[in-house]
């Protein structure tokens, strides 16, 4: 069985649509406690944390019923921006996410997902984890944004989808009309790369 460590809903719609069984569990953690200066290397270590999040408190989870295979996996995923060498997560605000807007219309920056996978098994009945492997990847996508007019990126910025999201658009929302074009793995512009995580499952004979 598979733990998806994440709240995302756009993580969650990509593993449904791949029709990949798993159950979803946030992980809760102080992301302000990893300080970390390279980008990639920050989204990769942000992942780990939230996958041994949920490996720590794993027993005072509610598990389903159902959940009682032998083996299981924990995937934590974590997303940032990269634009000119830039961090950029979600905006705090409708102004602040206007001003990213007009910076990167007409550009392109790096969308960077860390992934981390943890495989086991668990018995139920005692909850005694035995984390068997670790595997960890960053995967990153260029992204191409349309040139936009002020008016655009204001309607934009006032649908309030960008402040939700980490670079301050949804490749699968609204903002899809406005990326000219992507570069590498489609799915990881979205919080996860679903090419990744197949090979993955199936290099350790999990089939999905």
């Amino acid at each position: 069985m598979l733990i998806l460590a994440s709240a995302s809903q756009s993580r969650k719609k990509l593993l449904e649509n791949s029709q990949i069984e798993f159950i979803q569990i946030p992980s809760n953690f102080d992301e302000a406690s990893v300080k970390e200066k390279d980008i990639s290397n920050m989204a990769l270590e942000l992942s780990s944390q939230k996958a041994n999040n949920i490996l720590r408190n794993i027993k005072k989870l509610d598990l389903p019923k159902e959940f009682n295979y032998s083996s299981w996996e924990i995937l934590g995923c974590d997303s940032i921006f990269e634009f000119n060498g830039i961090a950029f997560g979600k905006p705090s605000d409708k102004e602040e996410a206007f001003i990213r807007w007009k910076m990167m219309s007409g550009k392109f920056g790096f969308l960077h997902t860390g992934h981390t996978l943890l495989l086991g098994n668990l018995d139920l009945s005692s909850k005694v984890i035995n984390v068997s492997k670790k595997i960890k990847k960053i995967v990153s996508s260029k992204v191409y944004f349309s040139k936009l007019h002020d008016e655009e990126i204001k309607n934009y910025v006032d649908s309030l989808e960008p402040l939700y999201c980490a670079g301050g658009f949804a490749l699968e929302g609204r903002g899809g009309k406005y990326i000219e074009k992507i570069e590498g793995c489609f799915s990881n512009v979205m919080g996860l790369s679903l090419p990744w995580l197949r090979e993955s499952l199936i290099n350790e004979g999990i089939f999905t």
